[in-house]
């Protein structure tokens, strides 16, 4: 089997997926849910309802986002293995984290609801990972591809030409989430290879 590796770009009820093989190729491109049809912002959701209902729609938002998110990194492996790819590890786009807000805390200021929703969406995912056993490599969301790139030991303008062959290869869509998916991606093949050789030595 050759090596490939996922990247993750989370977004609010859903994420970017790519797979990339050793070559690198793009082998898949998708967005994933991370919440069931008809459900979307969970803590915008919980507004206006009394505490202990919020916190119970919460704490099922989050189970149900934590199911999803552990099916999405676990199909993804199953459909790379059955085309020939052995997935070797994942990258996650992720923010700068949030205090430990309580549910009442975070719903009593709204711009708290934007940070603990995007929050869940990333932490899901990395849970979902480690769950599956994959390696896990994480980068900055706002600087994805500068993060990359240093990670990578390359310059930036050699990352976005990198990223613009895989586009054209792959197609359309091919946007700033489709790159910075990719991106992760590649640093997680390259944090793979790099500790296969040390082995090897």
């Amino acid at each position: 089997m050759s090596r490939a590796a996922l990247g993750f770009k989370p977004r609010t009820g859903r994420a970017i997926l790519i797979a990339l093989t050793d070559e690198p190729r793009v082998i898949e491109r998708a967005e994933v849910p991370l919440l069931p049809p008809g459900e979307f912002a969970p803590y915008h959701a919980a507004e206006g309802l009394e505490p202990q209902a919020a916190r119970k729609h919460i704490r099922e938002s989050l189970a149900r986002a934590q199911l999803l998110a552990t099916s999405a990194v676990r199909d993804a492996t199953r459909r790379c293995a059955e085309t020939g790819h052995q997935v070797v590890g994942c990258g996650v786009l992720v923010g700068k984290g949030m205090p430990e807000w309580t549910t009442d805390e975070i719903l009593a200021v709204h711009i708290r609801m934007h940070q603990a929703e995007g929050e869940m969406f990333r932490d899901v995912l990395i849970q979902g990972v480690r769950t599956c056993g994959l390696e896990l490599i994480t980068l900055p969301d706002r600087t994805a591809i500068d993060a990359a790139a240093g990670e990578l030991g390359i310059t930036r303008a050699r990352l976005d030409a990198e990223l613009r062959v895989l586009g054209r290869a792959a197609g359309a869509p091919w946007g700033q989430h489709q790159k910075e998916a990719a991106a992760a991606a590649l640093v997680a093949l390259r944090h793979t290879t790099s500790k296969r050789k040390a082995r090897v030595r």
